[in-house]
């Protein structure tokens, strides 16, 4: 399936575009839930529900857990926290820009990273392909302005060095080997809940008894849809392509939260922002073909 070196989207391209799509929703998501608690408590309790649900799912298939699971899914379950409340933090000091521009250079580090920790370097073209899609991101979210760099930007640029690692990691360790992409999603979302729950419980109960029906509805679609559902894509993704293929095409999440933004939020944007937009779609089909012609000539080396 991932061998195909035409510039054409296969099954798994379009998997992770429907997970970018997901978390572009989640701008508008959180900023709604926002409003009923605290931001702290909002995590804790989406990745509770998410995990509530993957266990769900885990009952009906009772597949067992090999101990590499285990022990991969706590490790990436722990990094993958630290990366989610780095970004959280950051944003209380800095622009949205500002983060989403720092965060978005992990297009750029994932392949960089992959490719030294391979010893084989996807070709130069991948690289020009990847900084086309960083300029479009650039010019997408350029409007809300910057803010003069702070705090917030650092904790920013160490949650974009740790997603880097994660990305290449989680690739290195699971491609290849007998690790279900379903449990290790399971351990890896159950071990985030676990700790953001107990790191403020008393935040997550009172944010809980704030949520009306509407509210909880967008807790479930969060949790089962935009975590749950995403974070298995996107290990399954990692496993069976490569980091550098994955964080390329999630890249383009800017450009569902903006479409959201603009149809839902009732947002403008401007000339620049689709000049921005065409960037991205087009770098990602350019790097992805790239990146799968690339693969298929060392599978077939």
């Amino acid at each position: 399936m991932f061998s195909n070196q035409k510039a054409k989207l296969n099954a798994g391209d379009l998997l992770l575009l429907v997970i970018a799509a997901f978390w572009g929703a989640t701008y508008l998501v959180v900023k709604e839930l926002g409003n009923a608690g605290s931001i702290s408590g909002l995590m804790a309790i989406r990745f509770v529900v998410a995990a509530a649900g993957l266990w769900a799912y885990w009952f009906f298939h009772r597949s067992p857990f090999t101990k590499a699971e285990w022990l991969l899914g706590v490790a990436f379950g722990v990094s993958q926290t630290l990366v989610l409340n780095l970004e959280a933090y950051s944003v209380h000091f800095t622009s949205a820009t500002n983060g989403g521009l720092i965060i978005a250079l992990a297009i750029v580090t994932v392949p960089i990273l992959e490719s030294a920790w391979r010893k084989n370097w996807l070709p130069y073209q991948f690289f020009i392909a990847t900084l086309i899609a960083l300029i479009g991101l650039f010019l997408l979210i350029m409007g809300n302005g910057f803010v003069k760099p702070n705090i917030g930007d650092l904790l920013m640029l160490v949650a974009m060095v740790l997603r880097t690692f994660h990305f290449v990691i989680l690739g290195r360790t699971t491609q290849g080997k007998p690790v279900s992409p379903a449990n290790l999603t399971t351990v890896m979302v159950t071990t985030s809940g676990v700790l953001m729950l107990v790191t403020n419980p008393i935040a997550a109960w009172q944010t809980a008894s704030n949520y009306n029906g509407y509210d909880w509805s967008l807790m479930i679609f969060l949790s089962l849809f935009c975590t749950s559902f995403a974070f298995i894509g996107m290990n399954w993704a990692v496993k069976h392509t490569s980091a550098s293929r994955t964080s390329l095409l999630l890249g383009t999440e800017p450009i569902w939260s903006t479409i959201l933004a603009t149809v839902l939020g009732g947002e403008l944007i401007g000339p620049v922002g689709v000049l921005g937009a065409l960037l991205i779609v087009g770098g990602t089909y350019w790097g992805q073909a790239l990146e799968a012609k690339h693969r298929n000539q060392q599978n077939q080396a």
